[in-house]
């Protein structure tokens, strides 16, 4: 029986590496077919002048042809030299990693090369971190690449990718399970056609970028794209072959694998899912609050074991998975696991929200033991005082001039007085119809039967009349609007300090570093001063935009927090899963969060007012505010 599955997994190895080197050589033609139009020109050229001098092509005309596709063969060849030019020296692009040098994680290495021997494939020619729950190899063989690597290159082999959540959630035989397909990967690659083809599509993919590169001149920048429309039609040309040769090896990669460590794989799998969504909660739910208040989690990886075992106490479907915890881990394959998640972690911040790429006053590190009082209590007193700022705001517009400021104070009663406001009286509403009455058109008997027809037509909607209902709480849109404005002016500061940060950052890249001595692990230099395709950092934001009334309830919790914190004796808390949390007698209080719904949705105070009678909280007291 085993030797039928290895006589399988040979066959489809076999059929794999046939399939992507078959895809390849469709990727040269392409580059072959392009080179041969390019130089068809000049090959006709020659004909005509061999012509000429055998007496066969001789006159007038066939001088005139002569000149003619010779000055044409020029300019092809010239126009052909420069787009080969561009694509061979245009930098591809490279995923932002903590490279790991073998001095840092020499198990690690070991047992990256133990698993290539055992599939019989080329060991990787480094290894690096990413913050995220994927593997793969990445070809950084370019000159471009070479230059920020501290040894001088990667050889001819690839770079070995791992993501970090990895090393410190799953267990050594694990790692090696979800390793060795990405591994075997390195045979397929070192085969001369499929290592050209990819340079080849990688030289395109490069060039096509070339034009949005910043520094060039117009005239630079319009020569960047023809060059660039050149490079996409090649692209195009060879896409579908590019994509099926990465298929077959992927096939191959994972057929060879097959032999190597098969049962473990199975549950590994299971652990890659797991440990994906406790990284997607842990950067959404705890990490980014901290980010907006300047501060970065430094040791996010070792987070996102205290995630998922929580996890694994809630969720049943979990249940069994901390048992592993006793095993050996991954990080335990690093020489200072410690320094290697404080890399990774900043790293994450500047791809993930587009935080500065070094600690500064304004940019520090946070232990999770400071998590509570740090970030979270901060985040609750900046949010109420930016409702506060708004309230003024709105107060100061609406009073008359020379009016005296409010003297309620930063209470949570103003907060719910606002947002229980009611309508303008009977009065004032039918002094605001009539005049609407008097401004609207006067309705004609033809206006009338128009009306009657449009009545009896298939597209009129009785039911389009409920959308003009009023909202049923007005004083909460108003308050909503207002605090969008005011935090989308927060958020473009945010980002023009992030493009200056970027400009300073590609100003020092271009710039000769010196010399600070060989480092175990670092950040990519190139990556500092990254852009995205629409401006700087952050390459993955983490949320989409949210509503105002979204904003507006959250502001209204950090209020009721701050309320509970200063007057209830509750305290700021972490949840691993939802992030920030209030504590009360050492309890999450998850049911804080309807009430506050109500209130701002529909206007009902009673359900708040009842919890902060229950809880011991008196909204008549001011908050201490940031």
């Amino acid at each position: 029986m085993s030797g039928v599955s290895g006589t399988g997994s040979a066959v489809g190895e076999e059929w794999g590496a046939r399939a992507a080197r078959s895809r390849a050589l469709a990727v040269l033609r392409v580059r072959g077919r392009a080179l041969g139009l390019a130089v068809l020109p000049a090959a006709v050229a020659v004909v005509l002048y061999a012509g000429e001098v055998t007496g066969h092509f001789s006159g007038t005309g066939w001088g005139t042809a002569r000149w003619v596709v010779t000055v044409l063969a020029v300019v092809v060849l010239l126009a052909a030299t420069a787009v080969a030019l561009v694509v061979a020296r245009a930098r591809p692009a490279a995923t932002p990693t903590v490279e790991l040098a073998e001095t840092a994680a020499p198990d690690l290495y070991r047992l990256v090369r133990d698993l290539a021997d055992r599939l019989g494939v080329p060991a990787p020619a480094a290894i690096a971190l990413t913050p995220d729950c994927d593997s793969w190899l990445e070809d950084r063989t370019h000159r471009a690449h070479r230059t920020h690597h501290a040894g001088g290159g990667t050889g001819g082999a690839p770079v070995l990718v791992i993501g970090s959540p990895f090393l410190w959630w799953m267990r050594v035989g694990e790692l090696r399970a979800v390793l060795a397909p990405v591994v075997a990967g390195t045979g397929p690659a070192a085969h001369p056609d499929i290592a050209a083809a990819r340079r080849f599509v990688r030289g395109l993919d490069a060039a096509i970028a070339v034009p949005r590169t910043p520094g060039l001149d117009p005239v630079r920048r319009l020569g960047a794209r023809g060059v660039g429309q050149v490079a996409r039609v090649l692209l195009r040309a060879c896409r579908g072959h590019a994509a099926e040769m990465e298929r077959g090896v992927a096939a191959a990669g994972s057929e060879r694998a097959q032999e190597v460590d098969y049962g473990v794989r199975i549950v590994a799998q299971e652990q890659v899912g797991l440990a994906y969504a406790g990284w997607d909660r842990l950067l959404t739910r705890v990490a980014l609050p901290a980010w907006r208040m300047g501060r970065w989690p430094a040791k996010l990886d070792a987070g996102v074991v205290s995630a998922l075992t929580e996890l694994s106490r809630r969720d049943r479907l979990a249940d069994g998975f901390s048992s592993r915890l006793g095993e050996r881990p991954a990080c335990d394959l690093l020489e200072e696991p410690g320094a290697v998640d404080e890399a990774a972690s900043l790293l994450a911040a500047r791809l993930f929200h587009g935080g500065p790429a070094e600690p500064g006053p304004d940019w520090s590190p946070v232990e999770w033991s400071q998590y509570p009082e740090e970030v979270v209590d901060r985040k609750w007193r900046t949010d109420a005082a930016r409702l506060h700022q708004v309230l003024d705001g709105i107060d100061a517009a609406t009073a008359g001039p020379g009016a005296p400021p409010p003297t309620d104070g930063p209470t949570l009663t103003r907060v719910i007085d606002r947002l229980t406001m009611t309508a303008p009286g009977p009065a004032a509403g039918a002094t605001a119809e009539a005049a609407e009455a008097a401004e609207a058109p006067v309705e004609t008997a033809a206006d009338q039967d128009d009306h009657a027809d449009l009545a009896d037509s298939d597209d009129f909607d009785p039911l389009d009349d409920l959308d003009d209902d009023p909202p049923p709480n007005p004083a909460a849109d108003a308050l909503a609007g207002a605090l969008s404005a005011l935090l989308a002016r927060e958020e473009a500061a945010r980002e023009a300090r992030v493009a200056a940060e970027s400009t300073r950052g590609r100003t020092a890249a271009a710039a000769p570093a010196p010399d600070r001595g060989a480092t175990a692990y670092e950040g990519v230099g190139a990556y500092e001063g990254v852009s995205g395709p629409d401006g700087p950092l952050p390459l993955f934001p983490l949320q989409p935009p949210r509503s105002g009334r979204d904003l507006l309830a959250d502001h209204v919790t950090a209020m009721v927090c701050c309320a509970a914190v200063d007057t209830a004796e509750a305290v700021p808390g972490l949840d691993w899963l939802d992030g920030p949390a209030l504590l009360l007698g050492g309890e999450r209080a998850t049911d804080l969060g309807p009430r506050v719904l109500s209130l701002v949705e529909d206007g009902d105070p009673e359900p708040l007012r009842d919890w902060l009678a229950r809880t011991g909280v008196r909204p008549e007291k001011p908050v201490r505010l940031v």
